[in-house]
């Protein structure tokens, strides 16, 4: 170990630089979030559009394999070169993808810019988080939560209706046109408002061969859940390949973690029991969310034969997970027992989602108020398990534990997507046999709601499980006193072993 660095500490922010420091990024977030609705409700007229309905889940999985690589990176890069100068890279990245995906000619081109995008993408929420944990204390983190809520709200709310307009009645290359503008003010915001923000530089090594390792790992096991009895059968060599692959591949993974200098992910952060809990609960609550955010639309327009626009809007409710995140943060501002509310809150979830799954062809209007438990239950989640992690670390660790944080949920997300797409492509029966062929697709499209919506039962099927897990992590999670004072106005951290 070296000797500690004796840096001196900067002085604590007061609440109006905070504030100015928050809005900064704001726009930051918001840009993140709105990609992750608005997107959903135009993926069925992409499919139509370039006729692979059966491919459509790599338009998500391609972003969120080149954002979960990224995210850990970007935590370590802004330690090296500051938090805003990584911010406005990420901004930069996520336009140019931007720009990519609505020129792209094909499903194909597609799915490599939203790669590309996504490496932008991978730093816009993760270095929002690790800022915040900059300049707020864990416990008064719930102060702030009314200005990340009204970014989320207006996402959740403008991002399913936009999506569904844009792709039915402009096109839908403007979904990603959009965020042009919205790039071009969140640069110029984020470039005066983070020059205050306190610098925590640290050397660090780039673990660039863990990273690569990870996504080989994980696109051989995606490709395997995506291919397996549709393209191909299980027990076809091309599956058996590929599953061996992502098995050889996550072993060198584990190995490397061991053995690097200073892994892609530090062994350190994960041992951590609070650390390790509460990734792996937020990771099956954020993969849930976005899954169900890909397919439900398309339950919407299959079961209920609703229109994009109005699958956006029977969307919203799911996509409002801000009011469960803004009591959740007052529950941490006041109650000792913080954990408590989002227990309770995937306890209801689960109850309202054995319902879907008990009765698949249910009314629209008890889909919807199912919708709003589910969402608002996953909103509980979030605040808690982010704080409670960045509260059971050294503070010079909280960039590193955000890292591993957003990694494993992209992780989670990537794995929900082409699990709930593996289910729903075999229950519309596109089998080896038959081929993964556009009409078959759209002929079981085209059967009746009652018969359409038993194959949507083991895809909410799925989504239960996920959640089922997320209750017992958080159970498992133990409940820290929270910490007073923020990684602004901590004491000098010691450096990286050598």
């Amino acid at each position: 170990m070296t000797p500690p660095a004796l840096d001196s500490a900067p002085a604590a922010l007061d609440h109006a630089a905070i504030r100015s420091i928050l809005v900064g990024i704001m726009l930051a977030m918001f840009l993140g979030a709105l990609d992750q609705t608005i997107v959903a409700t135009a993926l069925p007229t992409i499919g139509r559009r370039f006729g692979e309905v059966e491919n459509l889940s790599w338009v998500v999985t391609a972003y969120l394999l080149t954002a979960t690589a990224s995210t850990p990176l970007y935590g370590k890069l802004s330690d090296i070169h500051g938090r805003r100068a990584m911010m406005l890279i990420a901004i930069g990245i996520f336009a140019v993808g931007s720009v990519a995906c609505a020129l792209a000619p094909s499903l194909t081109a597609l799915v490599f810019a939203r790669a590309l995008q996504g490496l932008g993408g991978g730093g816009l929420l993760s270095l929002s988080q690790i800022i915040v944990g900059d300049v707020v204390a864990p416990k008064e983190r719930g102060r702030y939560q009314g200005y990340f809520g009204f970014v989320f709200a207006l996402a959740s709310v403008g991002g399913p209706v936009l999506g569904g307009v844009l792709s039915e009645h402009l096109h839908w290359s403007l979904i990603f046109w959009i965020n042009l503008p919205i790039g071009a003010v969140a640069l110029a915001m984020t470039y005066r408002a983070l020059a205050r923000l306190p610098r925590h530089e640290r050397p660090h090594k780039l673990d660039l061969i863990g990273a690569s390792l990870v996504v080989a790992a994980t696109v051989a096991l995606l490709l395997a859940l995506t291919w397996g009895g549709t393209s191909y059968p299980w027990g076809s060599p091309h599956i058996v390949a590929l599953l061996s692959g992502s098995v050889v591949l996550w072993a060198l993974f584990v190995a490397r973690l061991a053995t690097a200098p200073e892994p892609f992910l530090p062994v350190a952060v994960l041992a951590n029991p609070v650390v390790r809990f509460g990734i792996a609960s937020v990771a099956c609550v954020f993969g849930t969310m976005v899954g169900l955010s890909i397919f439900v639309p398309l339950y919407f327009e299959v079961v209920h034969k609703l229109s994009a626009t109005e699958s956006g809007i029977a969307l919203i409710p799911l996509a409002l997970t801000t009011p469960g995140s803004l009591l959740s943060g007052q529950a941490m501002l006041y109650w000792r027992h913080y954990k408590l509310a989002p227990i309770i809150g995937l306890i209801c979830a689960l109850v309202a989602l054995a319902f879907l799954v008990w009765r698949p062809d249910l009314p629209l209007i008890d889909v919807a108020v199912i919708m709003a438990v589910v969402g608002t239950s996953i909103g509980l989640v979030y605040p808690v398990t982010t704080v409670s992690i960045q509260n059971a670390v050294p503070y010079y660790q909280v960039g590193i534990a955000m890292g591993a944080l957003n990694f494993f949920r992209s992780l989670a997300s990537a794995f929900a997507v082409a699990v709930m797409g593996a289910i729903l492509l075999a229950g519309l029966g596109v089998t080896p046999q038959r081929g993964a062929a556009v009409s078959v697709v759209t002929s079981t499209m085209s059967a009746t709601g009652a018969a359409a919506a038993d194959v949507f039962r083991w895809v909410f099927a799925a989504a239960w499980i996920f959640l089922a897990l997320a209750l017992v992590a958080l159970l498992l999670m133990e409940q820290l006193p929270l910490r007073s004072t923020p990684a602004g106005s901590a004491p000098p951290s010691p450096a990286p072993a050598e």
